[in-house]
């Protein structure tokens, strides 16, 4: 649980730096469609705080693998989701983002909820997944991709939860793929389908969440992206790869999976580059100048 945790502290950390360089390229572009994408993409590559996020995002991938060996997937899961506790702490910390008792209450329900799953939680289920499952992953991940080609061409209205939701699914391609690559041999590597869900997966999710920090209601786009990224992984690490909890404490992992991420979504506006307010949040927050 310790990696899945650091990797939540990495996440947190990046998701600042990441969404102030994303915002910052805008600034200088309004380009739609899939050209505009990768446009903002490339500005925001130009940016220190983004490659610094990136750096972090290294070390917080790493860290979820060690974690998704020897973790079940919800756990990890509701892991990730709690990163925006630690943005949320991060921004009231370094920036002087005012947090207000609702959002103070809801990190504390965050930490309670992964308090549970730690106590609940069993170890990673023993199945290999079949290849019918490797493939589903992979066609899934070049969908989360068709997706993030034509984002910014969507109405305004549903433009932020699509793109957030693609982004949490494809960060759930890869949480689920990473179980289903058993052998790290370079010919069973280029010869599983899980290993290019995971790469187009990843791809992806960075595409689309990059153009929904930059293009739309952030609020909507991170709980889109919190329950893409949890939901759906779980019920494929529960029904596909054996995931279980520890026995007689189902209904604590439930609980506790529940509480973590339904406190995760009441942060949903710190997915949002701190410095700037959005609109869900005008009247309850006040960032200063950044520092550093």
């Amino acid at each position: 649980m310790l990696c899945a945790l650091g990797a939540s502290v990495c996440f947190g950390t990046a998701t600042v730096l990441q969404a102030m360089a994303a915002r910052a390229a805008g600034e200088s572009g309004t380009d739609s469609g899939a050209a505009g994408a990768a446009t903002l993409l490339l500005r925001a590559l130009r940016q220190w705080r983004y490659l610094a996020g990136l750096a972090l995002d290294g070390v917080g991938f790493l860290l979820q693998i060690a974690a998704l060996r020897s973790l079940p997937i919800y756990a990890v899961g509701a892991a990730l989701a709690a990163s925006l506790a630690v943005t949320a702490v991060v921004a009231s910390w370094l920036i002087h983002v005012r947090l207000s008792r609702v959002e103070w209450g809801a990190v504390a329900v965050v930490c309670v909820g992964l308090a549970m799953l730690g106590l609940a939680s069993g170890t990673e289920g023993d199945r290999t997944g079949s290849l019918g499952l490797k493939y589903a992953m992979l066609g899934i991940s070049v969908v989360v991709l068709l997706l993030g080609l034509v984002g910014g061409r969507l109405p305004d209205r549903g433009r932020a939860l699509a793109l957030g939701l693609g982004a949490g699914f494809g960060f759930g391609v890869v949480e689920v793929a990473v179980r289903l690559i058993e052998d790290l041999d370079p010919g069973s590597l280029l010869s599983n389908p899980a290993t290019y869900a995971l790469l187009v997966g990843g791809g992806a999710a960075f595409l689309l969440l990059t153009t929904a920090l930059q293009r739309g209601s952030v609020t909507t786009a991170t709980a889109g992206l919190v329950i893409g990224e949890t939901i759906g992984p779980a019920l494929v690490g529960v029904i596909w790869l054996g995931d279980r909890t520890r026995e007689g404490l189902t209904w604590l992992a439930v609980l506790g999976f529940a509480v973590a991420v339904a406190g995760a979504l009441a942060l949903a506006r710190f997915g949002e580059a701190p410095g700037t307010e959005t609109e869900s949040d005008s009247g309850s927050a006040s960032a200063g100048p950044p520092q550093g």
